[in-house]
């Protein structure tokens, strides 16, 4: 799978395209849309899909898709958590200089006389100014424009955004559709993917199984200190080991309280899930004012032991 910019293919959610469809064919189209799913599950690909829908450039080879493909058409504007140039990573948000071009391209006339468009990638990153300042733009939309938001946590947005947003929300793909999509990925981590692109790529990281290996151990209680110490700096050397390693302890955390709480043992249940609380902060606190991934990684086998 490629950026979400130059790719064509979509898998799946024909139904939510089809939504779309129909809005823009009735003449009342919305100005605003929540496109809602897990992460990698093709959200900015379809929004990118639907901006080529509204600005003429469904055929591939027209001046319009290759001005998107190359992100230099004058009625589509992107917006999404920008590279820590120092750090060379992602910012843990966006920020209210992020979100300011927004109301400068809205208010100019679109360069093709159609519609303007502005896909805002990650919309739970929108830190509070962001938000407030996005909030503005939806309460009074110039006319013929569309704000296409992604987001894998609608529940973290102001309700007030939520509110102004018509939802598309994406299901995972039919295994027809991932083996589609993915054709050199394993059947193995296709199954461990749940119906999600992005997943199977982030879990082919794991080429020699060591990070599922590791989650396995700390979750039977099997952590070993000089082998944890070890590991952790290893992991936190990989491009997404980190990532990788806190999606798939949450999982388990989280497989922990649900059998849990099918048995009667609320106690438990209730300490597994204070755990996937734990860890997800951890992780948002890592990610977000780039810290230490080492350090976090024995943090989060801590918080997972014992249980």
């Amino acid at each position: 799978m490629s950026d979400p910019r130059h790719t064509l293919n979509l898998y799946g959610h024909s139904e939510a395209e089809a939504t779309f469809r129909q809005a823009l064919a009735s003449g009342k189209l919305h100005h605003a849309w929540l496109i809602c799913g897990p992460a990698g599950i093709g959200k900015a690909t379809l929004a990118f899909r639907l901006a080529r829908l509204l600005l003429n450039a469904e055929n591939p080879d027209s001046s319009q898709a290759r001005r998107i493909a190359a992100g230099t058409h004058g009625d589509l504007l992107e917006i999404s958590r920008a590279v820590d140039e120092k750090k060379g990573r992602l910012r843990g948000e966006i920020t209210a200089a992020d979100v300011r071009p927004v109301q400068t391209f809205l208010h100019h006339t679109a360069t093709e006389g159609g519609w303007r468009v502005v896909i805002v990638d990650g919309a739970e990153y929108l830190n509070r100014f962001a938000a407030n300042a996005l909030l503005k733009i939806l309460e009074e939309p110039p006319p013929r424009c569309v704000l296409l938001l992604t987001t894998s946590s609608p529940g973290a947005l102001l309700p007030t955004i939520r509110s102004r947003c018509r939802m598309l929300t994406l299901s995972a793909l039919s295994d027809a559709d991932m083996r589609a999509a993915l054709p050199g990925i394993s059947a193995d981590v296709l199954a461990r993917a749940h119906g999600s692109p992005g997943r199977a790529l982030f879990l082919s990281h794991d080429r020699d199984g060591a990070i599922a290996s590791f989650v396995a151990e700390i979750l039977a209680g099997q952590v070993r200190g000089s082998e944890t110490m070890a590991l952790s700096e290893r992991i936190a050397r990989e491009a997404e080991g980190f990532a990788l390693l806190c999606d798939l302890l949450g999982e388990g955390l989280a497989d922990r309280a649900r059998s849990a709480a099918r048995r009667g043992d609320l106690a438990k249940a209730d300490l597994a899930a204070r755990q996937c609380s734990e860890l997800d902060t951890l992780r948002r606190q890592t990610e977000g004012f780039n810290l230490d991934k080492a350090q976090a990684i024995r943090q989060a086998a801590e918080l997972a032991v014992g249980s």
